[in-house]
């Protein structure tokens, strides 16, 4: 089955607003991941999570500690990840990370994803048309330890 793309759209916004809020930091980094429609030429109609949510927290203030630890710089840190069913197009999981300058906040944004992904236990069920399928983190070191 095909699935086809969209085509690529920049949104582009000149304001005079303020755009930061915090007056220690100059740089506000974001991930935003979403919900796509295909998975291996297979058409998603929705995703579900599901996650043991006490350890997830404490993983993910874990998280939070480590990229305090690896940048001092940075001041705010905030992770939000949906639980039960996500559309297509929804976003899954919003981290964002500011500093004082661009290079803190964009690699402890990434070390959030990645690392959340690893360590964080938190299963995704994705909905196919005709059949489901759940799904664990490539990365999570409990997949890795079956094999």
């Amino acid at each position: 089955m095909g699935v086809s793309e969209d085509m690529p759209t920049d949104f582009i916004q000149l304001k005079s607003e303020k755009l930061v809020i915090s007056p220690y930091c100059g740089a506000v980094s974001l991930f935003i991941g979403t919900t796509r429609n295909n998975f291996e030429g297979k058409k998603v109609i929705h995703l579900e999570y599901e996650v043991y949510t006490s350890m997830a927290e404490t993983e993910i203030k874990k998280i939070c500690r480590d990229v305090g630890q690896k940048w001092p710089s940075v001041k705010h840190i905030a992770v939000h990840h949906r639980l039960g069913y996500v559309s297509i197009t929804e976003a899954s999981v919003i981290i964002s990370v500011s500093s004082p300058h661009r290079a803190e906040s964009l690699e402890a944004v990434m070390y959030c994803i990645d690392t959340l992904k690893v360590s964080v236990p938190m299963w995704k069920m994705e909905i196919y048309e005709d059949e489901y399928s759940w799904k664990e983190n490539k990365e999570c070191f409990w997949a890795n330890s079956k094999k």
